[in-house]
Parts: C-alpha cells; sequence; structure tokens
C-alpha cells in the first residue's frame, strides 16, 4: 500500500510523527488511529490494521502521541488529556488535507482517548474500540504488576513490555480524575465496540460498560480469542474486515466516475501478502474482494482462486441473462441456479483447437425452477449461450498489456 511519513504539530507544539497509509484504488474515506498505552503508530494492530483498511479504500492516520516512538516531547510530561488534544491536533491536520477523518479508531487506552475525542472532531460519523476501558483509570492497575519504582518528584518508572517508561505525577492524577460515562452518552456518532472475551488486560466487562452507556446506533463484535494487543495476523485482517463492512454503513462515500474507455470503472488488484497468494481485488469504490490459491497450492485459501472468479462471471451472467429472458417473456420463471466448474483438458477434446496443449473447460449446469413448459426450458437453455461473458469465453479477445510507472 502507499504510504507517507508526514509529521504536524501536536498538543505543545511538538513534531508528531505519523504515518498515511493510502488506498491504492478509490479514496472512499479517512479514518485516524489511536494507539495502545505507551505503544506507537508501528505496532503490529495499528499496522495491519491501517493496511487493510487502506486496501479497502480507507486512508488510515496513525501516529506517535507526543513523547513515544518517533515523535517529539517528554512522555513523563503528557497526561490522558494530552493524548485526547494530540488526536484532535491529528484530526486537525488531515482536515487542512482535504482529508477530514470520518471514522475513528482507538485501541486499549487509545480507544478512552477516542471516545472522549470525538466531540472535538466534528468530521466524524463513527467511532470504534477496540479492547477499550470503560474507566481510563484502569491502566494504573496494571503498574502494581509491572514493578513500578517512585521518584522523588512522585512520577514513576515503570517495566512496560520490556520497556523502562516514566509516567508523571500528572498523568496518573488525569487518568485517575477522568470519567468517560457521559462522553460515551453524549457521543452522537455510530459506536462500533470489539473487544476479546479472554482479554487479560481489559476485561470484557469493560465493553459491557461502554455498550450500556451508549446509545444506537452501536455495534459490539467479538475478537474471539484475540490477545489484548491484537498480536496476529488473522485477528487484525479480520479487525479490519469487519470495520470496514460497518463503517460503510454510516460513512458518505462518493464514488468517482469511471476512466473514459471503462464504463464499470478499473479493477484494480494488488498483493496482500508477497510471501503468499493473498490479493486485495477492488471493482470501483463499493466492491472489494479477496483472491487466493487452495492450500494445496501453497494459498491461505482466503478468497476464490482466479479461475474461481472467472467461473463466477460465467455464473452470474448466465443466471442474469435468463432471467431477463424470460421476464421479458412474462414466463413463469420463479429461481435459477448454474453450477460451474473449470478444468483443463486436451486441446484435442475442444471442438476449436487441436494438438497436444491443455484448453480450459467450463461445465456448466442450469437449474430452472417455475411452471415451464418443455419448449420454455429449451428456448432459455438456448438464451443461456448468449450471455456476453459466454461469447467472451469462446470467441477471441485482445488482453493489451503495458508497463507504468507507479504514482
Amino acid at each position: 500500500m502507499p504510504m507517507q511519513k508526514i509529521t504536524f504539530p501536536g498538543h505543545s507544539g511538538d513534531r508528531l510523527a505519523a504515518r498515511l497509509d493510502l488506498p491504492e484504488g478509490p479514496h472512499l474515506a479517512t479514518a485516524l488511529f489511536a494507539h495502545c498505552f505507551t505503544c506507537g503508530k508501528d505496532i503490529h494492530a495499528a499496522r495491519r490494521i491501517s493496511q487493510r483498511l487502506a486496501a479497502m479504500g480507507i486512508a488510515v492516520l496513525r501516529f506517535d502521541f507526543t513523547g513515544l516512538g518517533h515523535s517529539g516531547g517528554e512522555f513523563e510530561n503528557t497526561s490522558f488529556s494530552t493524548n485526547v488534544a494530540d488526536l484532535v491536533a491529528a484530526a486537525g491536520h488531515l482536515t487542512d488535507r482535504g482529508m477530514a477523518p470520518g471514522l475513528l479508531i482507538g485501541h486499549s487506552l487509545g480507544g478512552a482517548a477516542i471516545l472522549r475525542a470525538a466531540a472535538d472532531i466534528p468530521s466524524a460519523r463513527a467511532v470504534v474500540t477496540l479492547g477499550a476501558p470503560f474507566d481510563p483509570a484502569h491502566v494504573t492497575r496494571n503498574f502494581a504488576v509491572a514493578h513500578p519504582r517512585l521518584r522523588g518528584d512522585g512520577s514513576m518508572l515503570v517495566e512496560l513490555g520490556g520497556r523502562t517508561v516514566t509516567i508523571g505525577r500528572e498523568f496518573i492524577r488525569d487518568v485517575t480524575e477522568a470519567s468517560l460515562e457521559q462522553a460515551i452518552t453524549d457521543l452522537d456518532r455510530a459506536l462500533l465496540i470489539m473487544h476479546a472475551p479472554r482479554d487479560e488486560i481489559v476485561g470484557i466487562d469493560n465493553a459491557t460498560q461502554i455498550f450500556a452507556a451508549a446509545k444506537h446506533p452501536k455495534s459490539f463484535v467479538t475478537l474471539d480469542d484475540a490477545d489484548h494487543l491484537i498480536s496476529t495476523r488473522e485477528d487484525a485482517d479480520y479487525a479490519a474486515e469487519v470495520i470496514a463492512a460497518w463503517a460503510g454503513r454510516y460513512l458518505p462515500m462518493t464514488p468517482p466516475p469511471p476512466p473514459p474507455g471503462a464504463p464499470e470503472g478499473i479493477v484494480r488488484v494488488s498483493e496482500s501478502d508477497p510471501a503468499g497468494f493473498l490479493q486485495d481485488v477492488q471493482h470501483g469504490p463499493w466492491h472489494h474482494m479477496l483472491a487466493d490459491e487452495p492450500l494445496a497450492y501453497g494459498g491461505t485459501n482466503k478468497g476464490m482462486s482466479p479461475y474461481g472468479y472467472l467461473a463466477a462471471g460465467l455464473g452470474a451472467c448466465t443466471s442474469m441473462t435468463v432471467r431477463m429472458y424470460a421476464r421479458r417473456k412474462g414466463w413463469p420463471l420463479t429461481h435459477v441456479r448454474v453450477d460451474v466448474s473449470h478444468d483443463k483438458v486436451h486441446a484435442q477434446d475442444a471442438c476449436h483447437t487441436s494438438g497436444d496443449a491443455k484448453a480450459d473447460r467450463f461445465t456448466r449446469e442450469i437449474v430452472l425452477e417455475g411452471d415451464l413448459t418443455p419448449d420454455q426450458r429449451d428456448r432459455l437453455l438456448q438464451i443461456a449461450d448468449k450471455c456476453p461473458v459466454h461469447h467472451t469465453l469462446t470467441q477471441s479477445s485482445i488482453v493489451e498489456t503495458r508497463l507504468v510507472d507507479d504514482d
């Protein structure tokens, strides 16, 4: 996916480091992602979810909060409120770029910050939390098991995830006094709560409390066996797919006009996993699919194979053509089903070729339901062979290929 490294001023003027993951196809919407406590923009969950959303047409800005990762400032001088202010600053930067965020996504304490910041981000239409606490002070419960050492100024040195970070007095005071209940009740945006029942860091009861405080439209989706950091690729991909499907109901997504010579728009295919075969297939602004190979051929079987899509095109076109003809004739056709299979056969088995080469054979079985006469059924079978995709497969096609520079 195209990605831009950018910086923008945070709440205190320090430059915050960010990555803007951009779609390769149509840009349908923009999201702002808030990472978990003391994590960063490049943690697996933030990176993978952002990249998968970009593949589905949603640009995502993810950044390091003040004092973390590659951002400027001192983390010990930050608080929950400054995290919220950094999010508002990030949304302002996107707005200045003409990409005002319609979707807000927050992971863990970042989810709590997103819930608080939403009121100050007018462009936001939908909010998503991932393993978020209902009470921001929940994060302080981790200090006891993280071997804190109190400093003379009242701040704490805390070992989290193998790193030593300084938690300032202001952060502890601010996060302890923070309350989200009213902010959630007054959210006035669509809310999707995603949480893992076995989350050992932020228990599932937090999701229950957030859901109870929120008003409709609100949704809850379980992350099943995911850990708190959503550290596996499968869990991150699932979260992204659900977010994209859910957000499409609430975000305005205006399709761009099709380019000249392509009345149905461009089908764009791009790699999702260079180590395997998984592909993102984007057709215009609305349709996102996955293409893959079966497990037996080294794929992950997360989508149809290329020949599967070809067979689907033949089956869909056949059914549509039969339906249009029966509708025009006023015939009592109640349902159409088309089963298509694909195989490679010796060319001499095909009537239009010869030699030892292999030819493609598509076997098509059509089921017509309804009180049809034998003559009507025979005629509809003849009409099936007139579908445009059938003609494309049985007649010559022209495939023009050229190499273009990556914009």
